[in-house]
C-alpha cells in the first residue's frame, strides 16, 4: 500500500542522516517506527540489549573491582 506523508524538511534531513548512519533505507525506518507503534510490546529485531549480571553489594557504589576481581562475582567457562 502507499501512501503520503508530509514530514517537516527539519525531521526529514534527520531521518536522511540516521538511514545513512544505520546503512538502512529510510522506508525500513519509517515501517519499523510504525511497526513499534502499533505494537509497543515488540522489539525490532537487532535492537535488543543483552542483560548484564547484576552485583549485589553491601554497600552499593563501593565495589570497586580489579580485572582479575570480577572472576569472583561472575562465572566464567
Amino acid at each position: 500500500m502507499r501512501t503520503t506523508v508530509d514530514i517537516p524538511d527539519s525531521l526529514y534531513r534527520q531521518l536522511r542522516i540516521r538511514a545513512a548512519v544505520q546503512d538502512t533505507t529510510i522506508r525500513e525506518i519509517i515501517l519499523s517506527a510504525v511497526s513499534a507503534q502499533l505494537n509497543p510490546s515488540t522489539t525490532p529485531t537487532g535492537t535488543s540489549r543483552p542483560s548484564l549480571p547484576i552485583l549485589e553489594s553491601a554497600q552499593p557504589g563501593s565495589l570497586t573491582l580489579a580485572e582479575e576481581g570480577v572472576y569472583e562475582f561472575v562465572p566464567f567457562p
